[in-house]
């Protein structure tokens, strides 16, 4: 019996002993093993990410500042800090060795803070002595160009993917981008008289990029243009719409503003013909229509829940009345989804055009952004001979639809001009040449941003210039300006960065409790609403009975008063009573959930273990001979 004893602790022993190798042996020789069980696969690399880092030419090192100890008392930081640390172990592991992880957690005071500062990290304050942490990422390549993610904010987790790999991207690929501009708008400005200043678009756009102005006349776009902008195009040659068609065909990325009413446009009426509408208007028909997209140049898009308040003359003066026709649109309004448009609040548009996908066609059309359900298309024609606000809004009628403005367009698609580059016709000679075939794309795959409306340029929508000693500095007030570079950025980038996606979050809150203190905070504030509405009309009785009794006995309180006072303050007694009840209620329920929670967890998990362990037990014994 002894031995038999002795024999079995032995066996446990070695059993133990194997147990613990096991793990070693596992966390030594098979890290790159994952398995990731969250519901959106919040820890696997989406595919565009891992041919990024899979085909780098150069080795990046990625300095992680994490303060994990300072941030022990405030747990949803750390939380984030591990999920992003998480994240960027698994972009080392599936590097070739070519990312290098640093995991740097900088005490107060010392080089790693000081280094930290000096990259531009930001810290918060965790303390009143004022020590900071950080939760931050500094990107090197082998030239020492250097990009940084200041602080990772937990509620831009939905783009945690896209901001790190944007950021190896751009160490991989540090040269500017260049921007190739056509255009009809006088966006560049004008050097001789009468002189005019470059948009603040095109300032913004110079922070970021090399922008090249390459005129209207073009029949070539150089290979080194990463992303052609083309604004307002008005009357462009065959040999212009030729040269768009075969870069973006040969993969070049195109960004293009049409627009029905362009504001910005002073093109005067003809003179032959003053009665004539100005022709204002610019489209793309032509290659539009192969990509599989129009653009109505008749309608404009009305919003009346987005429509700006503008000032007008009315029968008794200035007023200030809704304009359907220029729009102001919130969140609600832009995709979430495509990292053009995801971190957009406000952006203004002025007689925008409304972008629909044809019906034959099959490419995959992404709106950007969008009016509400509460639009209408307005005719183009209508707006431009009549510009009062009030018969604009009394003709308005919501067709409950969403319009989109601005749209991602991808897909596989034919040239404009299947049978060859057009012949440039000279003025009164006769065309003898046939069109040149050599060299021709007769088909390829897109990625186009376009919008419908190129008043969303001009400063005039998004611009207020402020004086500082003497010097005019401008200031945005809308997101137009980021709408732009965001897309120009995006756009420049691979495809493999350009289709990455939102990500789900990794904070699940507890939807239950959130669902039960919503529904006490809504009887709160009704009941909350009552009883201002029961002081208000107290109040207003106590003063009527004032007036009643005269001014010289105005401080003497009568029995009437003295009742409707004691009355006020049993209701307000009464009332905060019942208010202390609804929280006393909300903190019940979510006590008793949690109760359940632990019951749950703690006892009946365990205790189903050791059910099935019994019942695994008596099973086995049964089955001996």
């Amino acid at each position: 019996m002894t031995n038999r004893n002795i024999i079995s602790g032995t066996g446990l022993l070695l059993v133990a002993c194997l147990f613990v190798a096991g793990i070693i042996l596992v966390n030594a020789t098979l890290t790159d093993w994952r398995l990731d069980l969250t519901e959106n696969k919040l820890f696997t690399l989406s595919d565009g990410t891992l041919n990024i880092i899979r085909n780098l030419e150069e080795p990046i090192t990625m300095d992680f500042y994490f303060s994990q100890k300072a941030l022990t008392g405030f747990p949803a930081l750390t939380n984030y800090g591990v999920r992003v640390r998480d994240m960027l172990q698994e972009y080392a592991t599936h590097s070739n060795g070519e990312l290098e992880l640093n995991i740097i957690d900088p005490e107060t005071f010392s080089e790693d803070e000081d280094q930290a500062v000096a990259s531009g990290l930001q810290g918060i304050a965790i303390n009143s002595a004022g020590d900071r942490a950080y939760v931050g990422l500094v990107g090197t390549n082998s030239t020492d160009d250097e990009k940084i993610i200041p602080f990772f904010q937990s509620n831009r987790e939905a783009a945690l993917e896209y901001d790190i790999t944007k950021l190896i991207y751009n160490l991989a690929n540090p040269e500017k981008r260049v921007i190739g501009v056509i255009t009809t708008l006088p966006m560049f400005g004008n050097k001789e008289p009468p002189q005019q200043a470059p948009w603040t678009i095109i300032n913004a756009m110079n922070e970021f990029f090399e922008v090249r102005d390459l005129g209207v006349r073009i029949d070539k776009i150089d290979t080194d243009v990463d992303v052609l902008m083309i604004v307002h195009p008005k009357n462009l040659q065959p040999l212009t719409l030729f040269a768009i068609d075969q870069y973006v065909l040969r993969g070049g990325k195109v960004m293009v503003f049409v627009d029905p009413i362009g504001e910005a446009d002073r093109t005067p009426p003809n003179p032959e013909s003053p009665a004539a509408m100005p022709d204002i208007d610019s489209e793309l028909p032509a290659l539009l229509d192969k990509w599989g997209v129009e653009v109505a140049t008749d309608k404009v898009a009305g919003d009346i829940n987005a429509a700006m308040r503008v000032q007008t003359r009315g029968p008794r003066g200035p007023q200030e009345i809704s304009y359907p026709p220029w729009l102001r649109l919130a969140e609600e309004s832009f995709n979430k989804e495509d990292f053009a448009s995801s971190e957009l609040n406000v952006i203004h548009m002025g007689t925008a055009g409304i972008i629909e996908k044809k019906a034959d066609a099959k490419i995959t059309f992404t709106p950007l952004i969008s009016t509400t359900k509460q639009s209408m298309k307005l005719d183009r024609d209508f707006l431009l001979i009549q510009r009062d606000p009030n018969v604009i809004l009394e003709n308005f009628k919501s067709e409950e639809k969403n319009q989109s403005l601005a749209a991602r367009i991808q897909g596989h698609v034919q040239t404009a001009f299947p049978d060859g580059k057009p012949v440039e016709e000279k003025e009164g000679e006769e065309v003898k040449e046939s069109p040149d075939t050599s060299d021709i794309v007769k088909e390829g795959d897109i990625n186009v941003i376009v919008v419908a409306d190129t008043d969303i340029l001009s400063d005039l929508f998004w611009i207020r210039t402020q004086s500082f000693f003497g010097t005019d500095l401008p200031q945005p007030i809308a997101d137009n300006g980021n709408f732009v570079i965001n897309s120009l950025e995006n756009l420049s980038g691979s495809n493999d960065l350009i289709n990455l996606r939102s990500r789900g979050e990794f904070t699940r809150p507890f939807e239950r409790v959130e669902t039960i203190r919503r529904d006490a905070e809504l009887k709160f504030r009704e009941r909350e609403q009552e009883l201002q509405a029961k002081v208000k009309e107290t109040e207003g009785k106590i003063k009527q009975l004032q007036q009643e009794q005269g001014n010289d006995t105005s401080l003497i309180l009568t029995p009437e008063q003295t009742k409707e006072i004691e009355k006020f303050r049993q209701v307000r007694l009464n009332t905060r009573k019942e208010l202390r009840a609804v929280q006393h209620e909300l903190q019940k329920n979510i006590e008793n959930l949690g109760i359940k929670m632990r019951i749950i967890n703690i006892g009946l998990i365990p205790l189903l273990i050791i059910l099935i362990a019994i019942g695994t037990g008596i099973y086995q014994v049964n089955r001996r001979p």
